[in-house]
């Protein structure tokens, strides 16, 4: 990050941060004032806190969100030099630095990246910075050619006066330009206008990662560098009891065995040493009166909360027990889901070093924000005195944003080795066993038709565990967390009498985010029981929604253009049958159509999945279409592979040996992109793929099997892919 000459600013606190920056969203208008001399500045110039001009015209963005693959590094640049009307390529990005951020009061806003939100949280802040940026530059250099800025205009990286044809760089006017006053009054332009938005220009992140070139967490060497392992207590909840540390110090390369409070770790030469004298390391675990637990228990307790008699309520429309006392038809079913993993590609990975009173961070994270703070909390060392490393990911989903459990390792056994950085790299096997998981659930739905197979009612009983709980209680408003009850309490269909419960449930194992969390399990429950409702009724089960949506333009536009791409009502190949569903989530909309065929009853073939999506204005079109197709991926190792389950209140999986994921043979033949821009709204693109391509496949095998799915994964009904 470009150096830069410090006046007085005002520091927080080490909890007043964390209070400040505990919310996952928020952001910051362009005018929050920071200290900068620019006459102080030699080559590169800090024009804004957002961009650093070089004296070759060549021009540095700073991103405040984290770079997962989903295109970040890039698209957020593209906002900013669309409107900064620059020569794109003398663009690069680079991550604005988490310790700058909190001496200058939290200057690029919420540096939180989950929730499909990097881009359309940003995109007004980014798109006024560099309009801001523009016109402080044509401002200088008009008064160098002591010309009205109105005489002037931009393009490409040069600024000219159209009067007299005199012509300037970027690069010779941001100096002068850095000393002027931020604007207040910007103007963007009009989406017509755009050429950098909506085009797809090479990646940022690709190239260093295609030749191996780019560093993460799990890559960083320093010198003297020690390593450690870490084993936690395998009870959720439970603490260390004892250990016999005289086990393995003599072993070879081992330096240390450190005790925590629920963990024990292992510091040697090099993290092979560390990981197998762990291994061999006896230790005694308290499980804290959690060890009986298992699935099955989990399942009865999610059972209290169906079975209740009343529950919170979460939306109510008309009169459902009125209504559907009068049906000529009633449906009754319940569906389940599992616990799921992230299982990273990198495992939780972190290096610390303290040193004179500072604690050195190096971590991949979804928020630098909370790595910072995690780190001085740990310490007990003021913010200011915090810094940290914002490396690339290796994989997030949600697993490397508020829990940072492996950041607090890392800086306690650091701390207890004073000068030598360490490395904690959990295994697999603990990654796997110690992950905050999406949460399970048990549903139950209920739907009166009338006589002629209109849906006249619906009631939905959730039980399902909080992630708010833990992480943001406050939006827990009458026993409901928020996340949970999406895709029902928001659905768009007009049913006149609805009424949604929910009743929470939360037990010993810890939930997480998970991509697209709830729009990943709810819209299987959602849209697989209207297929149910379909075939009670008689009816298409595309053109049965049709009439529901009528009210929801955005939802009708994305299933009528997904019915049209996948060529609905028209015959398929002998053996071939289709699925629909529909979902809309993180401000987008998205429907899905799944042609798959089914050999010998079980061995399951997906032939072709059409995705169309809404997210109102598009970036980069071709890093949407990566994150549709990675959505699919995501959805089918989802729906036919995954689930972690509980024995003796441990988890049972241990390696992708027990929780296998989509493998290449899996992949469908075709994946096809529908997007839709209407325009008028940012939407997000990373998680709302994935919503509706599992019901949609769950609804193409009841329509080739006659078998309905209401637990998964698919596996434990026999099925396989091809």
């Amino acid at each position: 990050m470009t150096n830069t000459t410090s006046k007085t600013i005002a520091r927080p606190g080490r909890r007043e941060f964390l209070v400040r920056s505990a919310a996952l969203g928020g952001g910051f208008a362009i005018g929050v004032p920071f200290a900068f001399d620019a006459a102080a500045a030699e080559g590169p110039v800090e024009l804004t806190h957002w961009i650093v001009i070089n004296p070759d015209d060549t021009i540095v963005i700073r991103i405040a969100r984290s770079e997962l693959g989903q295109g970040s590094f890039t698209g957020l640049a593209q906002l900013v030099a669309e409107e900064l009307e620059c020569d794109w390529s003398q663009v690069r990005s680079e991550y604005a630095d988490v310790n700058e951020h909190v001496k200058r009061n939290r200057v690029w806003g919420a540096m939180s990246t989950g929730g499909s939100r990097s881009i359309r949280e940003s995109q007004e802040t980014l798109r006024k910075a560099g309009a801001a940026a523009r016109q402080m530059l044509v401002t200088a250099a008009a008064k160098q050619w002591d010309v009205p800025p109105e005489e002037c205009t931009v393009a490409m990286g040069a600024i000219a006066h159209t009067p007299t044809g005199r012509t300037t760089r970027f690069g010779a006017v941001a100096e002068a330009a850095a000393k002027l006053e931020v604007p207040k009054e910007i103007k963007l332009k009009d989406p017509s206008e755009w050429r950098i938005i909506g085009q797809s220009p090479k990646r940022f992140d690709i190239p260093d990662k295609t030749t191996g070139k780019q560093i993460y967490a799990a890559d960083v060497r320093l010198p003297g560098m020690l390593h450690a392992s870490v084993m936690q207590c395998p009870v959720f909840g439970g603490k260390v009891k004892s250990l016999d540390e005289s086990k393995v110090l003599g072993l070879r390369g081992v330096k240390k065995v450190f005790r925590g409070e629920d963990y024990v770790a292992v510091v040697a030469d090099n993290w092979w040493r560390a990981n197998q004298a762990l291994k061999a390391l006896p230790v005694e675990w308290d499980d804290g009166g959690n060890g009986q637990v298992s699935s099955e228990s989990i399942k009865a307790f999610l059972r209290t909360g169906i079975d209740a008699k009343e529950v919170p309520v979460a939306r109510k429309d008309g009169d459902f027990e009125t209504a559907v006392a009068s049906a000529a038809k009633v449906l009754d079913s319940e569906y389940y889901a599992p616990y799921l993993n992230h299982a990273t590609m990198e495992p939780q990975t972190a290096t610390a070093l303290y040193k004179d009173d500072t604690i050195e961070v190096w971590v991949g994270t979804q928020n630098g924000e909370a790595s910072i703070a995690t780190a001085s909390e740990t310490s007990g060392i003021p913010l200011d005195k915090v810094i940290v490393h914002k490396m690339h990911a290796g994989g997030g989903f949600g697993r490397r944003g508020p829990h940072q459990e492996y950041t607090k390792h890392a800086v306690q056994i650091a701390m207890s080795l004073p000068g030598t950085p360490v490395r904690v790299q959990w295994s697999r096997e603990e990654d796997m066993k110690q992950g905050r998981y999406r949460p399970v659930a048990l549903v139950r739905l209920r739907a009166g038709l009338d006589k002629d197979g209109n849906w006249l009612a619906w009631h939905v009983r959730q039980a399902d565990q909080s992630i708010f709980t833990s992480v943001r209680p406050a939006d827990i408003k009458n026993g409901i967390d928020p996340v949970g009850v999406r895709v029902f309490n928001d659905m768009p269909y007009a049913v006149p009498h609805f009424t949604n419960e929910y009743a929470m449930r939360n037990t010993h194992v810890p939930p997480g985010f998970w991509r697209a969390v709830a729009h990943t399990h709810n819209p299987v429950f959602r849209e697989c029981f209207i297929d149910e409702i379909c075939v009670a009724a008689g009816k298409d089960p595309y053109q049965f929604r049709r009439p529901l949506l009528a009210k929801k333009p955005k939802d009708l536009g994305v299933l009528d253009a997904v019915a049209k791409a996948a060529g609905w009502g028209t015959p398929l190949p002998k053996g071939v049958f289709r699925g629909i569903a529909l979902t809309d989530s993180y401000g987008s909309f998205t429907a899905a159509v799944v042609e798959l065929s089914v050999k010998g009853g079980t061995v399951i073939e997906v032939h072709r999945v059409v995705v169309a999506i809404d997210p109102g204005y598009i970036v980069h079109p071709d890093a949407v279409k990566a994150q549709i197709e990675s959505g699919v991926v995501w959805a089918l190792s989802m729906v036919m592979h995954e689930e972690i389950t509980i024995k003796d209140g441990r988890v049972e999986q241990s390696n992708f040996l027990d929780y296998p994921v989509t493998r290449l043979s899996d992949v469908p033949s075709k994946v096809e992109s529908v997007l839709v821009p209407s325009g008028g709204f940012w939407g997000g693109v990373g998680e709302p793929p994935i919503g509706a391509v599992t019901p949609a496949l769950c609804n193409a095998l009841f329509a080739a099997t006659g078998k309905r799915i209401r637990s998964l994964p698919l596996r434990h009904h026999g099925f396989s892919f091809a």
